[in-house]
């Protein structure tokens, strides 16, 4: 569970303070294959970003899209990725930074043999809503599954509220 913990500097009742979420908490959920624990979402930071921690099993990621609004940065723990910058793709390894702008058409994906780890984040926060409300709740012992196309019908509202933009796979 996670929760804020006052600005010893600002006085009692005033907004501040910080958000502490301990290594093994957070709200985890199954997004297409995907495992993704959203440390921090926008109503968590006043909009300012959304933090999620993910593990991208082999040929796991999303397909090719953009964001509207936001920007969206990775950083890589374990493993290596493939990653989609508009009309090019490049590999990221352990201790990677990719910063990629709002509107740029992109997509990541494990085309490794094990699990990748990594932290990506939107700023301003609002589409991880997508994960929030649209991802699978975990089974214990399972694994997730990549999502079909219902699955992927029945997110269009919120695919649509959060301004996601699904384009091709090639340009």
């Amino acid at each position: 569970m996670s929760f804020s913990v006052p600005d010893l500097d600002t006085p009692r009742g005033a907004r501040g303070g910080l958000l502490y979420v301990p290594p093994s908490e957070g709200l985890t959920k199954w997004v297409s294959g995907d495992i993704y624990t959203i440390k921090a979402t926008r109503h968590d930071t006043n909009g300012s970003l959304a933090l999620i921690d993910a593990v991208v099993p082999p040929g796991g990621g999303p397909i090719a899209h953009a964001h509207t609004d936001e920007d969206e940065a990775f950083f890589l723990l374990d493993g290596e990725l493939e990653f989609l910058d508009g009309d090019r793709t490049f590999i990221g390894e352990p201790g990677s930074f990719v910063f990629i702008p709002r509107g740029r058409r992109h997509r990541f994906r494990n085309v490794g043999t094990t699990d990748v780890r990594t932290l990506f984040l939107f700023t301003p926060g609002g589409p991880e809503d997508l994960f929030v409300e649209g991802g699978d709740e975990p089974v214990p012992g399972g694994r997730p599954q990549p999502w079909d196309m219902d699955k992927v019908m029945s997110l269009a509202d919120l695919v649509q509220r959060t301004k996601l933009q699904v384009m091709p796979e090639e340009p």
